[in-house]
């Protein structure tokens, strides 16, 4: 992977703010100064008409003078707390025991529902130009009464390979017209559908990803570099027509709690559950208030009737409530308008001939569409100069992990990635740290070789069961207790439990964690963080409702925004699960695996 798209550099904004502890000290000067008058007036007298000066007045004045000050200084320190929320961020303490905060139990009945405001003024500039550059086109309302007959139809639909020069050679581009037609034939106006391209050779086992634009008239291009020798086949598939796009947007809009979270709250022998949410509808019962205190990341639930908020022991699990109109889950079908080949209109191959004379077989650095990498021969290749590392043994994974604590923190892709090297390391003994399988904390370790591996799950929204909230931590947190240095590499992958939320919701995640990786390179420049992205998976009308790759593209693009320009490398599993021949997964197959734990230790090692 080129150092150009996977080295980040950015120059975060930190103002740090001291603070001195208040302490009131009283002014022993005008004590002093006040039995001086005193003694005055009582030994030489007072002037007529002036009247003396009593002790008891004189007491209260000091304590009134004492007083105002201290009203002062209390005041004063108020507004530099406000000033301090109002900054982007105060440097933390570096602190790896979990700080829990007791919820309140009192009614929060105006909250307004399902927002996630911004940190800083900063925060929100940012998140305004991501949502800017992320916004998909605009798709229509769906007409009333809504007919399927008049959407898109990848069956109707078609693609045309673009002449060119006459003939094809490594380090061209290959150009294709795609027409998007509903089930009528007739030709679509307007644009918003979803659709993913590659190029590939089965023989070879070569594919390579192509950069789809949208016309906004129903006409698409897709370009791919030509990276190999021999037949180059393209694919073109309908993720979802534009008008599933209007529901998507509209559930996101109107129902983002459509994914409940189960809560157990206990204390001795009682026992009462809730529900709990980032977007908690308001029904008149109080709320409990977990938001937590050092990240500001919200989450609420409905207080148990008798039990009190901090009682909340375990997350049971997630259930979904699916509110869609009539008839439009006819816009979700497999086979038919989701996650479907697109017809080619005449050839939907060519063949590559070796590079022109003098030509670049590369495409890094010519200003084409670059792809972060390509399969040949099965083995993922990265474009711009980097250069993917084979760990094909255990003893090869164990060498260049030697002397390495690699903590992985995320969701169950991430999770994939460390029991893929707890298979892979057979003399490592694992940690018992009475965390779940699903959730962790789980460790491996090797003492002779001082290798350590840690996976734990990033905190909630987490559609996962029975976990303890205990265990329940967010990232942002967990790197502001690391250490850090060149024996730590930190592994991030967090999206797929976003996908039913406002994507503010998610932008102000990913902000929290950035603000933890600055932390962490300011104070151990050497530690390695990777960045895992999003992947396509398959879809079901719920995986379609609930975690749609339409969802995943916005987030991903989200992902590489926030952390562009940042110290970090990335790991591009969209790219590498499109690519592949293998079919779409949430939890990639074994060979994609493998490619994604070869270009993470080939950032671990690059020497090897």
């Amino acid at each position: 992977m080129s150092g150009q798209r996977s080295s980040f550099k950015t120059r975060p904004r930190v103002l740090v703010l001291h603070l001195k502890p208040f302490r009131y000290i009283p002014d022993y000067r005008l004590e002093k100064s006040a039995i001086y008058h005193l003694g005055t007036q009582a030994g030489t007298g007072a002037s007529k008409g002036e009247p003396m000066m009593r002790p008891q007045d004189l007491f209260g004045q000091k304590v009134r003078l004492n007083l105002l000050k201290a009203f002062a200084a209390l005041l004063l320190l108020a507004v530099l707390f406000l000033i301090q929320q109002k900054m982007d961020f105060v440097e933390p303490e570096v602190n790896s025991a979990p700080n829990f905060k007791k919820a309140p139990t009192h009614p929060l009945l105006n909250r307004d529902f399902c927002t996630s405001k911004p940190q800083s003024a900063a925060d929100a500039v940012e998140e305004r130009l991501i949502l800017d550059s992320i916004a998909w086109p605009e798709t229509p309302l769906l007409p009333d009464p809504f007919l399927l007959e008049q959407t898109s139809d990848p069956a109707h639909s078609t693609f045309t390979i673009l002449p060119g020069e006459g003939e094809w050679h490594v380090g061209d581009q290959l150009k294709v017209l795609i027409k998007v037609n509903d089930f009528q034939g007739h030709a679509k106006k307007f644009g918003g559908d979803v659709l993913v391209a590659r190029l590939f050779n089965k023989a070879l086992s070569a594919g390579v990803v192509g950069k789809v634009e949208d016309h906004l008239n129903g006409s698409y291009s897709a370009v791919f570099p030509l990276l190999w020798e021999g037949s180059a086949q393209v694919e073109v598939t309908l993720v979802h027509p534009s008008e599933a796009v209007t529901v998507l947007h509209r559930l996101t809009r109107e129902q983002p709690d459509r994914i409940v979270f189960n809560t157990l709250f206990r204390s001795g022998s009682l026992s009462e559950k809730t529900t709990c949410n980032v977007c908690l509808r308001q029904s008149g019962q109080p709320l409990c208030d977990f938001t937590d205190p050092c990240t500001g990341e919200p989450w609420f639930c409905h207080k148990p009737q008798t039990l009190s908020c901090d009682a909340r022991v375990i997350q049971e699990g997630a259930r979904f409530h699916q509110k869609l109109k009539d008839k439009e889950e006819t816009l979700f079908q497999r086979s038919v308008n989701m996650k479907v080949h697109i017809k080619a209109s005449g050839p939907n191959d060519v063949t590559v001939l070796a590079p022109k004379k003098g030509q670049a077989t590369a495409i890094g650095g010519t200003g084409k569409s670059e792809p972060s990498g390509y399969y040949y021969q099965g083995v993922w290749r990265a474009l711009g100069g980097s250069r993917v590392q084979q760990f094909n043994t255990s003893s090869a994974i164990s060498q260049c992990l030697k002397g390495k604590m690699v903590h992985l923190y995320g969701d169950s892709t991430i999770r994939q990635w460390f029991e893929f090297l707890d298979a892979s390391l057979p003399d490592a003994q694992h940690c018992d740290l009475k965390g779940s399988k699903q959730a962790g904390p789980l460790m491996k370790s090797d003492h002779k070789k001082r290798i350590m591996i840690t996976y734990r799950c990033h905190g909630p929204p987490l559609r996962f069961s029975n976990i303890q909230i205990s265990q329940m931590r967010y990232i942002a947190n967990e790197l502001d207790g690391l250490i850090g240095g060149s024996d730590t590499v930190v592994v991030i992958g967090i999206w797929a439990h976003f996908s039913t939320f406002p994507v503010e919701v998610y932008i102000r995640r990913l902000q929290s964690i950035r603000r933890a990786v600055v932390h962490l390179l300011k104070r151990a420049p050497g530690t390695l963080v990777i960045i895992r992205t999003a992947n396509l998976k398959d879809l079901t009308l719920y995986e379609s409702l609930t975690n749609s790759d339409w969802f995943t593209i916005q987030r991903d693009k989200v992902l590489r925004a926030v952390f562009k320009g940042l110290d970090v490398k990335v790991v591009d599993a969209w790219e590498m699960v499109l690519a592949h021949h293998l079919s779409h997964s949430l939890h990639p197959h074994p060979p994609i695996i493998k490619n994604m734990i070869n270009v993470l230790l080939s950032y671990v090692c690059p020497q090897i």
